[in-house]
């Protein structure tokens, strides 16, 4: 036999006991500490306090808006002369069974060339990239045409990269400017937040927060040192056990309880509105679909529409599937918060949030036979 292919095989062999090993060392360890881990993040972060939530969200909102500050992740913009489109929860990763972002890519790459087409300013909400489950290198390699999509609003300085929980990378690793220019061309600030500022006829001005919304959670908004533990060892652990620590993204109660304290935050401010992302769930006007279906229903009803009320009543079933809990309030909740969802359904579908012209829309892009659709879900006056 050949020397090379003898060599070869032998690789091979030792690639394949490598893997073998590592594999059954991982199971080992995830039958021992899969149970421990999960219980301490659910510890750490099941349930936020209000009060640090509270405070932390304050403190972002005044960081981006106070001309003295030197926070310098934060980002105030008054140039209203854009649309603007905010998109969040990619969590890009590396194309393997794991990559909740592959099923969208294709729509989210329409959407970008749709919305740099129009000329719209692109607010990238956090969790852009999976860099709990992904290396950066992998992530870099894997998402070169989605890089390229977004480079482009980056070329036009209509780009704003807000950092997530998953993200965290971006604020905390000491090269993250130098992966951004492998990724953009050039360095590019990551923001903790921005504030879009709005005239208003009978008010001095509206202003929009936009922030990932992970703010107050124990696990991901911590001082400096719990920071860079989920950066470097928290999320990379998750990743190596492979176990479901029941963040946001997945756990319905976690979803209710965020929904309710970043509305009950918004609606105790003046002339302000929130946008977040993180829980991957639609809210529009501090509704979610659910409820505002239970709106329209009422709606239907006092109008004797039996069509539309046949329509709402087969629909909500299949919503409350997906989330059934419903906030008693729902008829009286202040219009103050709003939630983008993300770019990550598993049906290919994304959604988002557009301000233009005084208007906030919560918008859909869905590939139905073979052609990518913008569909307008809810729309609203500013």
């Amino acid at each position: 036999m050949p020397l090379f292919l003898l060599q070869q095989l032998m690789h091979l062999s030792c690639m394949k006991w490598t893997k073998e090993i590592y594999e059954s060392f991982r199971r080992l360890c995830k039958r021992l500490l899969a149970r421990p881990v999960t219980w301490l993040a659910n510890k750490v972060s099941s349930a936020p306090n209000q009060r640090i939530v509270f405070e932390a969200l304050s403190t972002v909102y005044q960081n981006a808006i106070d001309p003295k500050s030197n926070k310098a992740e934060f980002l105030l913009l008054t140039d209203n002369s854009m649309p603007v489109i905010i998109l969040s929860d990619q969590h890009k990763g590396n194309r393997n069974g794991a990559d909740d972002f592959a099923p969208t890519e294709s729509t989210y790459l329409e959407a970008l060339h749709y919305y740099n087409e129009k000329g719209y300013y692109y607010i990238n909400l956090g969790d852009s990239e999976e860099l709990w489950k992904n290396n950066i290198f992998s992530i870099l390699r894997h998402n070169k045409a989605t890089f390229e999509a977004e480079r482009l609003f980056v070329d036009r300085e209509a780009y704003c990269k807000v950092y997530g929980n998953h993200d965290l990378f971006w604020k905390h690793d000491p090269l993250a400017q130098q992966y951004l220019k492998q990724m953009y061309g050039k360095s590019v600030p990551v923001y903790g937040g921005i504030v879009l500022r709005l005239p208003a006829k009978h008010e001095p001005h509206t202003d929009i927060l936009c922030t990932h919304g992970h703010q107050g959670d124990g696990q991901s908004d911590g001082n400096w040192l719990s920071a860079m533990i989920v950066t470097y060892i928290w999320g990379p652990l998750q990743a190596f056990l492979q176990v479901n620590t029941n963040t946001p993204a997945h756990m319905t109660e976690r979803k209710t309880l965020h929904n309710q304290m970043m509305y009950a935050w918004s609606a105790d401010q003046t002339n302000l509105k929130l946008i977040t992302g993180h829980t991957h769930q639609p809210v529009f006007e501090s509704l979610t679909h659910l409820e505002r279906l239970y709106l329209r229903l009422e709606e239907a009803r006092n109008k004797d529409d039996t069509t539309v009320i046949a329509a709402i009543e087969q629909e909500i079933p299949k919503r409350k599937l997906q989330y059934d809990y419903v906030n008693q309030n729902y008829r009286s909740l202040k219009p103050t918060y709003f939630n983008t969802g993300c770019c990550c359904f598993s049906d290919g579908t994304i959604s988002g949030i557009e301000i233009e012209n005084g208007q906030i829309r919560l918008v859909l892009w869905k590939r139905i036979d073979g052609t990518y659709k913008r569909i307008v879900a809810e729309v609203a006056s500013i």
